[in-house]
Parts: C-alpha cells; sequence; structure tokens
C-alpha cells in the first residue's frame, strides 16, 4: 500500500515510470492520497538488478500494492502470474484501468487485506512477495509471517521498511538476509529462507 507521512518530494505530476521489460517508460498515475509513497524508480532499479532483469514464469505477489509499481515491474519483465493486493477502493479502480490500458489480462487484481490474502496462500508457493506494509501501521512482523508461510523453497521476499532488518530479526520467521540497500530514509532488503 506504501502509506507514509512523506509528502510527494520531488513529484509535482503525481507519476512514477515502470523502469524495465515490455512496459518500459510507462508512466504510473499517483493519486494524491496523504503519505502515499510508491517504491522510488532508483530502488526499484537496485531491486531488480538483484533479482535478475528476466521473471519469466515467476508467481508473484504485490501485498501493498498501492500505485502498483512493483508487481507492474515484475510482470513488466516476464512474470506469469502477478496478483496486486489493495484495500483502497479509488487505488484498485486505478489499478485496473492500468490493466486493461497495457492490455496485461494475466494481472490479477484484487481489492482485499494483504495480510489476509497471504494468510490464504499460505504453502501457494509464491516465488517473490513485495511486502511494503504502511510504516506507520506496525504490519512488519505479522506480514513477514505470513509471506514466509507462502513462500516457495527457493521464494525471495522484498521487503520495504523505515529500518534495517538483520538475520537475527528475521530468524523467527525462518528467513535470512540475502541483500540490503538504504535510499534515504528508505531500507530495502531482499530476503531468503534461512539455510
Amino acid at each position: 500500500m506504501t502509506r507514509h507521512t512523506r509528502p510527494h518530494a520531488g513529484r509535482a505530476d503525481h507519476q512514477v515510470r515502470i523502469i524495465g521489460g515490455q512496459w518500459k517508460r510507462t508512466r504510473l498515475p499517483v493519486a494524491d492520497k496523504p503519505g502515499l509513497r510508491p517504491t522510488p524508480d532508483r530502488v526499484r532499479e537496485t531491486l531488480f538488478n538483484w533479482l535478475g532483469q528476466d521473471l519469466t514464469g515467476w508467481r508473484c505477489v504485490d501485498a501493498f500494492a498501492g500505485t502498483g509499481a512493483l508487481g507492474l515491474e515484475a510482470a513488466s519483465r516476464g512474470a506469469a502470474e502477478v496478483l496486486l493486493v489493495e484495500r483502497d477502493a479509488q487505488l484498485v479502480s486505478q489499478l485496473c484501468s492500468l490493466r486493461d490500458r497495457l492490455g496485461a489480462k494475466d494481472l490479477k487484481i484484487e481489492r482485499a487485506d494483504g495480510l489476509l490474502v497471504l494468510g490464504r496462500l499460505a504453502g501457494a508457493g509464491i516465488d517473490l512477495i513485495f511486502l511494503d506494509p504502511p510504516f506507520e501501521a506496525d504490519l512488519f512482523d505479522q506480514a513477514l509471517a505470513a509471506a514466509a508461510a507462502a513462500l516457495g523453497p527457493e521464494g525471495l521476499i522484498y521487503l520495504e521498511a523505515p529500518a534495517a532488518w538483520d538475520d537475527a530479526r528475521l530468524a523467527p520467521y525462518g528467513l535470512a538476509l540475502r541483500r540490503h540497500g538504504r535510499a534515504g530514509a528508505v531500507h530495502a532488503h531482499l530476503l531468503e529462507r534461512a539455510a
């Protein structure tokens, strides 16, 4: 959902863009909602450098979709299935319009609570789960527990948070840190199952 209390710094036009794949340079509208903060282009570029540019065949879930930037980036790079989960009706409507505009028939959009959907997906063997819950809602522990249960054996979790998570903090969820980066106040983490 990417709701934080930071203003739209540097985005007078309230748009972000898809940075790679078949929809490269496609602009995504950012609704003028208090605290809505999509993952910045620079952070997404780093993330998809970590993942590799080709996600052909991957099954992905963007559990707090907001603008859909993370899930759409995965779909643009060949992911076989992408589920965007968002609670806000206006944002869901915007995502549906965007899906129609792109002709992204395989992109699934669900208006629901991301934690409930992840709980429903326990044992589903998802390849990649994007977690960018609202920072102020303190959902990180619940989201990581639910995502770990839905993850496939070789699956990965992208976690965006206001603070760094290390292996000790991830251990209760059976997860380990593969990569970490920071851009301003945002910490980007790529997580895998602990050995």
